[in-house]
């Protein structure tokens, strides 16, 4: 073998396999690029499938307060402005879109059940009524779902906006239209320290 054939078969060979590298990083690069945005989507839904859940409970509380108000009302009807406070609060829950009106609504709420509930304190007959406490115990449960459904949300939104700004992820995030989510904070935390309660 003559030493061009000898060089010509070493590029060829060279060619060869810096072909084969550059169609692994590419290979590579590709991977990488569909996990990540795989996971982008998974986070994404995640958060979405969290928030759904929010407003789950967000309705059944919301479907839960006409009859704890009609029940209050068979005992103190002049309380008017009360139940005109918590009508009000609910429908702002129940419209709010996003998690920053829900925690407007979510703290209007709260200050309109702490009313609501003051005025069943004054009427003995009402505490002792079995529907009233009833309902009051469902709203309780209720109450503790939200805050779990809220802490659920609240990390996906976490694990998402982290994975979004992250480097290298962040450039397929915003190659690809993903962007942060906001947390479903309180006001007022204190508002919601303790689920609505009567003590009897």
């Amino acid at each position: 073998m003559s030493a061009d054939d000898l060089n010509k078969e070493i590029i060829v060979g060279a060619g060869w396999i810096t072909l084969i590298v550059v169609i692994a990083i590419v290979a590579i690069i590709g991977i990488w690029l569909w996990a990540t945005y795989n996971a982008l989507v998974r986070l994404r839904v995640r958060v979405d499938e969290a928030w759904s859940d929010i407003t789950v409970q967000l309705k059944r509380r919301a479907d839960l307060l006409p009859n704890l108000i009609e029940t209050v009302k068979g005992y103190a009807a002049h309380e008017k402005g009360v139940f005109e406070a918590v009508t009000q609060a609910r429908s702002e829950t129940v419209n709010a879109a996003t998690p920053a009106e829900a925690t407007v609504a979510e703290g209007h709420l709260q200050e309109a059940l702490k009313s609501l509930f003051a005025v069943a304190e004054a009427y003995p007959d009402l505490k002792a009524n079995q529907n009233f406490l009833h309902l009051q115990q469902e709203l309780v449960d209720t109450e503790d779902k939200i805050q779990a459904s809220r802490r659920f949300y609240n990390g996906g939104v976490r694990e998402l906006n982290t994975k979004i700004q992250t480097f290298p992820t962040n450039i397929i995030a915003g190659a690809f239209g993903f962007t942060s989510r906001e947390f479903f904070e309180v006001d007022n935390p204190s508002a919601i320290a303790e689920p609505p309660r009567v003590q009897f």
